[in-house]
């Protein structure tokens, strides 16, 4: 009787190629729409709808809080960014990590406003700014990684075919 080989192959030392210049490309593109969403938000909320948002835990590097929070949310993407390439090296699926994880921090900076002083208004409108800057870090960085990180023998493989046409 014979029995399929189950054995695992043993793992190589490089088991994704990853193309880092084109990740941290994408990354900063990703900071910067982060920055943009934190200022839009600030500005819909506080100048359009005369909303007085709540101050998150922010970086206090300006004397602005639209420029703190764009500045804040622009380094959140770069560690981002950071999260996924370590994951894309350690982790089998790495897409499926990164997504939990940026989407529990979503969750915990959506939290975060309604634990501060400030109106009702100003609570939802800082959580949905979180929100959105959360969503937009992690659809725009699941992008890169599904562009940017490839399993060795896919891209082996597509490489060969490739050269072979």
């Amino acid at each position: 009787m014979s029995v399929p080989s189950t054995t695992p192959r043993p793992a190589s030392a490089n088991r994704v190629v990853i193309d880092a210049p084109r990740l941290w490309g994408g990354g900063l593109a990703t900071a910067c729409v982060a920055a943009l969403v934190a200022s839009v938000g600030v500005l819909v909320c506080r100048d359009l709808l005369d909303i007085k948002v709540v101050e998150p835990p922010l970086l206090r590097i300006t004397n602005s809080f639209a420029a703190n929070y764009a500045i804040t949310a622009f380094l959140l993407a770069l560690a981002a960014t950071g999260l996924a390439h370590l994951l894309s090296l350690i982790t089998p699926r790495p897409r499926v990590f990164f997504s939990w994880i940026i989407g529990l921090f979503t969750v915990a900076a959506m939290v975060v406003p309604f634990a501060l002083e400030g109106s009702l208004k100003g609570q939802i409108s800082t959580a949905l700014i979180n929100m959105v800057i959360g969503l937009s870090i992690a659809s725009l960085l699941s992008a890169v990684l599904s562009r940017t990180v490839v399993d060795a023998e896919r891209y082996q493989t597509s490489r060969h075919k490739k050269y072979q046409n």
